[in-house]
Formats: structure tokens, sequence, C-alpha cells
């Protein structure tokens, strides 16, 4: 018998976190290291500015070609074989990258990270898919915990932690350090199976565009949306707030550097596992119904504290540690419940719908956040992003009351029994 790893939980958990750990590296360094490394050989502001907001499009509009993984799939060719060409796409991309000088050739540096971003975009829509196939529901909380640990250790070593020994490395070396992460994990692919079932449609099954917009009429997925558009809005606003009010409340940027680097890491990561953990033991509307609440409350209690005048460093350091914890919670919590409501035949396109919302909570609760501080200061702005967050509650209750008893969604069959034009 053919071993797979994705036929045992201690497998898939290995797998995923892995996987996960090989889509953050990227992230990490086109984000946070790429525009600290280009600055250091000269590149203007101007250009890595430019180049930094160029890459992040391929992860806000994967949803535009999220369906063709789903549509592309057969016996032999699978999500496993669209993770595999795109991880060897992400590793060829970068190749070059070792011996071109990023000043002389800037433009083909930011034509092959573009394409590498197109790549590792792909390549998580593909993880997604493969792991709301194979996961069952009572497991997803966990999983997603794992995979955000991997996701933030990635993130942490080829973001901030490149930087650290650049130095010694030089760019050339830390691409080549990269570009050894991201191909690693092929070795775990080759002791993965994906599931027959995946693979092709069964016979009572709707045909592809009948399934599509079947789910897209369900009331549950339109929920789903506004839960995501709307849930995140007090953290994501208080995230991209939270440096310039460290630097406006007379906060070292030495201390804001470790804050950033050490805590939210690690406080996201233990609220990632715990969460997880409980959203599967508890089911995910009570879990997140909960962990919404601790961050309305964390948002709310840093808002009212500052109104009141303010605090110490220290404390308003604890405040947002305290508060990224309660980040970790939910988000995973959240992604498990979006996982619950795709239905695995559309993992890709489903699931990435949901988190191209996410996305766009976010670009909308940074500008919201930005305009209140520039209005009212922080402290109101952190309270109005609260009380949105808060009416996300009604959305949850909402998409529950049309769920079973169970608490944990489970999706629609897509049947030509049960669709009709």
């Amino acid at each position: 018998m053919h071993l797979s790893l994705l036929d045992h939980p201690r497998g898939r958990t290995a797998v995923f976190a892995v996987l996960y750990a090989s889509e953050g590296a990227p992230i990490g360094f086109i984000w946070w290291a790429l525009p600290t490394l280009l600055r250091a050989t000269d590149v203007p502001v101007a250009q890595i500015t430019s180049l930094t907001a160029v890459l992040v499009l391929p992860w806000v509009l994967k949803f535009l070609w999220a369906p063709l993984l789903d549509l592309l799939r057969g016996p032999r060719w699978g999500y496993r074989a669209w993770i595999v060409v795109s991880q060897l796409s992400m590793a060829a991309t970068l190749v070059p990258l070792v011996w071109l000088d990023p000043v002389a050739s800037f433009d083909t540096w930011r034509l092959l990270l573009l394409m590498h971003a197109v790549a590792a975009a792909t390549q998580d829509v593909a993880i997604d898919a493969l792991v709301i196939g194979t996961a069952p529901p009572q497991e997803r909380g966990r999983l997603n915990g794992a995979m955000q640990a991997g996701m933030l250790v990635g993130r942490s070593v080829f973001g901030g932690g490149v930087l650290i020994v650049g130095t010694t490395l030089g760019t050339s070396g830390i691409i080549v350090a990269l570009i050894a992460w991201i191909c690693v994990p092929l070795v775990l692919i080759l002791l993965v199976r994906e599931p027959a079932r995946l693979a092709v449609p069964t016979a009572v099954e709707a045909p592809m565009s009948a399934a599509l917009t079947q789910v897209f009429r369900l009331r549950s997925t339109w929920i789903g949306l506004a839960f995501a558009l709307t849930g995140a809005a007090a953290f994501e606003a208080t995230g991209q707030l939270a440096g310039p009010f460290l630097v406006d409340r007379g906060v070292a940027s030495g201390t804001i550097g470790v804050f950033f680097s050490v805590y939210v890491v690690a406080a996201t990561l233990i609220g990632g596992l715990v969460g997880g953990w409980l959203s599967d033991r508890w089911g995910r509307t009570r879990a997140l119904t909960v962990f919404l609440l601790a961050v309305v409350a964390s948002v709310a209690a840093l808002g009212w504290i500052d109104l009141r005048g303010g605090a110490s460093a220290a404390v308003l350091i604890a405040m947002l540690v305290a508060m990224y914890f309660t980040v970790g919670l939910f988000t995973v919590a959240s992604y498990a419940y979006f996982m619950d409501l795709t239905h695995p035949r559309l993992g890709a396109t489903q699931f990435t719908t949901f988190m191209a919302a996410t996305n766009g909570c976010e670009s909308w609760s940074a500008w919201a956040g930005g305009a209140l501080v520039a209005s009212s200061g922080y402290g109101s702005a952190f309270l109005v992003m609260a009380g949105v967050s808060l009416l996300a509650l009604g959305f949850l209750t909402l998409g529950t009351s049309e769920q079973s008893p169970r608490s944990r969604v489970q999706p629609e069959p897509l049947g030509n029994s049960t669709w009709r034009s």
C-alpha cells in the first residue's frame, strides 16, 4: 500500500505546517526583508515602494485564477501537482537573482519577483484547497493553528532573521537559503497521495459551472463574505496603526522593533495554536463568538486607556501583545470556519473568495482607521473599529441560524438533484 501522510492526523499536521512555512518565507522576504536589502544597495525609496506595491497584487488578485485549480483536475493532476509546479516555479524564478545585481538589473528583478509572487499565490490557493479536501471538519481548527505557526516561522526567519545575518550571507546567500527553504518541502510531497475523490466529480455531482452557481446562491456564502469583510476590522486597523501609535506615544524605535519581530510573532503563534484547539473542542460558532469578543475588548481597552490620558510604554506594549494573542485565536478559528463553509469540490475558488474578502477588510479598515486618527485621534479610532467588529457577531448569528445544532458548518451537496436554474 502506498504511504500517504494525508491519511493520518499527525501526517496532515506535519505536511501542511511545513508547506505553510515554505509559503510564509517568500511573504516575509518580499514584504519585510527585501525593502531593507534593496535600500542598503542604494535603490531609491520610490523604486522600492513601487516594487512592493506590485508584488502584493498576486495575493490580492489570486481569486481570479483560483477557479482554474478546481477546473483543471484529473486522476493524474490534482492540487498536489499544482503545489509541486508552483513551488518549483517559485524556486526557479529566484535562481537568476543569485547573480543579478539589484541596482543594475532592477527591471529584471521586478519581473522575476512578480513571476515568483504569482507562483507563490497559486501555491497558497492549492494548499488551502488540499486541506479542505482532506482534513475532516473536527480537525481543521488545530490544523489551521499548526499552519499559521509554520507560516509565522517562515515569515519571521526570512523577514527579520535574514537581516540579522545579512552581512554574513549577503543578498545572494539569502536568496540561496530561500530557494533551499522552498525546495525542502518537496520531499514531503512525495509521501502524499491525493484522495481519488478530489480528482474527478462523482456521477451525482453537478457540472462545475452549475456547482459554482449554486454555491454563490447559498445564503451562507454571502453571510460568510459579510463576516470576512467586517469581523477583523478592529485588529486590522489597530495593527496598521500600532507602529505610528507607539512612536507618537514616545516609545523608542528599538523597542518597537523588538515588539514587532518577537512579541507580535510569539503572541500570534501561541494564540493560533490555542484558538485552533479550542475551536475544534467548542465548535466553530461558540469559539468565534468568544474570540471576537476578546478582540473587541482588547482593542476597546486600548482606546479607552488612550482617551483617559495614556499609559507607560510597557503597559501599551503589554496591551498590544494581549491583542495579538486574541488575533491568533480569532484568525485561526475564522479560517477554519471559512473552510467549513467551503465545498471540497470548489476548495480553490470558494475559500480564496473568502480570503479575498478578508484582504478587503484589511484594506478598508486600514484606510478608515487612518482617517479616524486624523479627525479624532487614536483612542476614538480604536473604539470605533472595535464597534464595527462587534457588529460582525450579527452575521455569525445569521449564519448559525440556518445550520444544524452541531455548530459546525457542513457544506451542502452540489448535486444535480439539489441544483436548479
